[in-house]
């Protein structure tokens, strides 16, 4: 009896320090303010957060979510600062194939655990993977007076061997945007498309497609779809896309709920679905775009791993542009506080400034 009396003791004591050493390593550094930015402590360990301090803001793993993602937070929205408004995922497509490969559902070959392995780095070159507690700082230039903050995102290699890297670019004169320029590692599977796809609009249940001749609806575009998947695919050529007077492509989507907050949502529904916070537009945005160039959408009556319908009906999940792979091609996805209505004067100068 008093053998075992020791022996459980012993036991947690062990749990305890287990407990205090586990906490430790799961206790990383806040990201921290400077300037324009914010960017990791340069202690380790430091939480991966990069972007404008009173803007948009891109994380990765290991915070909160899925690995294999880019997080895009929108704290002026009114979230905190952990709340994501949207994820970003990579999608390559290799020459030849017609299937897509995605970041956040393949199993890693680094560890065996589902989601590919992300990392930061300060340069192109720097292609080791770093340890996810001590990411890159990233690295300021200038384009006039125009501050910008650069980091370059790794992936390590997919199933069919496209081998891409991402450059996460934040222009301190929008800061409600960032841009992402697809790049190939050396020893890459000849690639086709990399599309990234933003992958949550069912949480701000993103409804309205705003387009050169109008609107679209996601109640409209899948009047018969019913059950817990994917509805297919519709896209939207570059001639359907609105562009602006300096011919930037722009691929919009909005809520169509004035009062998304107060929703009636169906007994169950996960309380990380609840909206919250102001509404606002998202959106794609290319320029000098190429000719075959789409804007596509894909949608969901469910909300992703459960059987709870959104409040509403339908809506978009996946919202993405497609076309050709282009060696360091760029875009830009931007969460601006306020709902598109381009007769009111909103639109091209808000969404080409990236701010009011």
């Amino acid at each position: 009896m008093r053998h075992s009396s020791v022996r459980i003791l012993s036991l947690v004591l062990i749990l305890l320090l287990l407990t205090q050493l586990v906490g430790a390593g799961q206790d990383p550094h806040a990201p921290v303010i400077e300037g324009n930015w914010v960017r990791p402590s340069p202690d380790a360990p430091a939480q991966s957060v990069w972007g404008h301090a009173d803007g948009l803001r891109i994380g990765l793993w290991p915070l909160p979510g899925p690995r294999g993602l880019l997080r895009v937070y929108a704290p002026y929205l009114g979230h905190s600062h952990d709340r994501m408004i949207n994820y970003i995922a990579v999608e390559p497509v290799l020459q030849g194939e017609f299937w897509r490969s995605f970041s956040e559902l393949e199993e890693s070959a680094l560890d065996g655990v589902q989601g590919m392995r992300f990392w930061s780095a300060n340069s192109l070159e720097d292609e080791e993977p770093r340890d996810p507690a001590e990411p890159a700082r990233g690295v300021l230039s200038w384009d006039g007076e125009v501050e910008i903050l650069s980091v370059y995102i790794f992936i390590e290699p997919f199933r069919s061997g496209a081998r891409v890297v991402l450059r996460l670019d934040f222009r301190s004169d929008k800061p409600y945007q960032v841009g992402l320029s697809t790049f190939t590692q050396s020893g890459s599977a000849p690639i086709a498309m990399c599309i990234l796809t933003a992958t949550m609009g069912n949480f701000a249940r993103l409804r309205t497609l705003h387009l050169g001749s109008g609107t679209q609806s996601s109640l409209d575009m899948w009047p018969a779809f019913s059950g817990e998947g994917f509805a297919d695919h519709i896209c939207f050529p570059l001639d359907d896309l609105i562009r602006t007077s300096s011919g930037d492509a722009l691929f919009l989507a909005t809520p169509n709920e004035e009062d998304p907050v107060n929703a009636e949502y169906a007994p169950g529904t996960f309380i990380g679905w609840h909206y919250y916070g102001d509404v606002a537009t998202q959106y794609w945005r290319r320029e000098d775009p190429p000719l075959e160039l789409r804007g596509c959408v894909n949608a969901r009556e469910t909300y992703w791993a459960s059987d709870a319908k959104i409040p509403g009906g339908i809506s978009f999940e996946n919202f993405e542009l497609i076309e050709l792979f282009s060696e360091g091609a760029q875009s830009w996805f931007g969460v601006v506080p306020e709902l598109y209505e381009p007769a009111d004067g909103f639109g091209e100068s808000l969404i080409e400034a990236g701010a009011p």
